[in-house]
């Protein structure tokens, strides 16, 4: 018979930290794919020839499916295992990136991402409250906390890096198989160096939260697309209805039950609440930068992915090394200003991108991203801290979950919001030369990419004046964009100071 591997030493500081190092590889994956396709949009554009919403999809379903399903992956881990889900999920990940990497159709690429979502689900909650599990020392697990969200925060950033290395040899395809090796080096090295945890007494599933949780998250963005291209309509009125409907309805059922699926009290304790609100707004402030940034360095600024990616290393090292010196900072400086401070230099980030929109040279770009990439790094540190230490071990799973239920949803309304109004103010924006064909006309006024691709087959006046509208049209939804971003990582500034100003150093 085949024996179980033993028990895990917790006692052994090597252990823990070699386990940790294990959990950070479903980690930097499932915050990779958050961003990976974003300098794979032009080229997925030449290829499969999305609609602009088809195209925004692509980048949106993912982290939907993701952000609709923690929660209750959260309480499935509890239930059956943390561990045992981790291995499900990286099983359901490698098999779905094959799906993925050759999609024929825009649609077929959108059904992939949604299972992506689907598996990603099962890895994120368990890694967390693993190991706030593993790590019981209050110091100890700080640390630990800033190198899983510097590696969560920096996977979203390193996407576009690694996605422009692959992108300049291979296919689109290709940055969905980067996951393959990585999660069969995960499978192998999980069952003997990761402890498995559950909840001894674990919440049922509650299939019906469930559902209503999908009610909420799925008409919220359809919503937000239909507001950012019609206004106030009635198919931008209407979903977002449906949402709030569904999104009481939920809330009223986990008051009501004994063992709620979610604990939405623990909103009630101000650092709980405003550490989840700052984790949103903080993703919310990098992926709808980073979906802009991409297309504006590589189709504005002329630049190949590889180059493009490199722009932004400098930011992604920053977003590292501001996540693990932000541990020292706290003990000597109250997080409410730790926090705040952080989230004014992504505000800083927006403005200084409102202000250069459109402009051919890299320099003010690169220093936007830096900016942005230490504020994040730096407040997503203390968050997590904060919210998986307001909680006894045996709740890790939830708390965990609403932790990445808000880096999900944060990620999703990055896209559905800046993503959908860069999309409206461009298609608005654009003019496109009389003569050229109806069917090149609407390609070029959907998305920049395909404004770029059709330029390149009219002669060269007619080409020429189409990038000239294309590019100004661009910018100028860069600008507007920014400038709502900056408003809203203020917000989240001043929520900090409010939220954490009981927390102590």
């Amino acid at each position: 018979m085949r024996r179980k591997p033993a028990p895990l030493d917790l006692t052994n500081r090597a252990a823990r930290w070699t386990a940790l190092a294990v959990l950070m590889l479903p980690v930097l994956l499932v915050s990779v794919d958050n961003t990976v396709l974003s300098f794979a949009l032009p080229q997925i554009s030449s290829d499969l020839r999305p609609t602009g919403t088809q195209l925004l999809w692509v980048v949106d379903v993912y982290p939907l499916v993701l952000a609709g399903l923690l929660v209750p992956m959260g309480s499935l881990a509890d239930r059956v295992g943390r561990r045992r889900l981790l291995l499900w999920g990286a099983g359901g990940f490698a098999a779905m990136s094959v799906v993925a990497a050759f999609a024929p159709t825009a649609a077929a690429l959108v059904a992939a991402r949604a299972g992506l979502g689907f598996f990603g689900a099962m890895l994120m909650p368990s890694t967390l409250s693993i190991l706030r599990n593993v790590f019981t020392d209050r110091q100890e697990r700080r640390l630990a906390v800033a190198v899983w969200a510097a590696g969560f925060a920096a996977g979203s950033a390193v996407g576009p890096i690694v996605g422009g290395l692959l992108l300049e040899h291979f296919w689109w395809g290709s940055v969905f198989l980067l996951t393959v090796p990585v999660l069969v080096v995960f499978l192998a090295t999980a069952p003997r160096l990761v402890p498995e945890s559950r909840d001894p007494a674990p919440v049922p599933v509650d299939l019906v939260s469930v559902g209503l949780v999908m009610a909420t998250m799925a008409p919220l963005v359809l919503g937000i697309k239909a507001f950012a291209r019609d206004g106030a309509s009635p198919a931008a009125v209407l979903p977002v209805a449906i949402a709030m409907t569904a999104g009481t309805l939920f809330v009223r059922r986990q008051l009501r039950r004994p063992r709620p699926m979610l604990d939405v009290r623990l909103f009630a304790v101000p650092e709980f609440g405003g550490s989840v609100v700052i984790n949103l707004l903080s993703v919310f402030s990098l992926v709808g930068f980073l979906l802009f940034v991409s297309q504006d360095l590589q189709l504005v600024v002329g630049l190949s992915p590889l180059e493009a990616g490199l722009v932004l290393l400098p930011g992604t090292v920053g977003m590292v090394v501001a996540g693990l010196a932000v541990v020292r900072v706290v003990r000597r400086v109250r997080p409410a200003r730790v926090v705040a401070g952080a989230l004014l230099l992504t505000t800083v980030a927006y403005a200084v991108t409102a202000v250069v929109a459109g402009a051919s040279d890299v320099g003010p770009l690169l220093l936007a991203f830096v900016l942005l990439a230490v504020g994040v790094g730096a407040a997503e540190t203390v968050s997590n801290d904060l919210v998986v230490s307001s909680v006894p071990p045996s709740r890790a799973g939830a708390a965990s979950a609403i932790s990445e239920t808000a880096y999900e949803v944060g990620a999703v309304l990055g896209t559905a919001v800046l993503g959908s109004i860069l999309t409206t103010a461009y298609h608005r924006g654009v003019e496109v030369p009389a003569g050229v064909p109806a069917t090149d006309a609407a390609a070029a006024s959907e998305t920049l990419g395909g404004a770029v691709r059709v330029a390149g087959e009219l002669p060269a006046a007619q080409g020429h004046a189409l990038l000239e509208s294309a590019h100004a049209a661009f910018a100028s939804g860069v600008g507007t964009t920014s400038l709502i971003g900056a408003a809203l990582t203020a917000c989240a500034a001043v929520v900090a100071l409010v939220a954490l100003r009981r927390v102590r150093a």
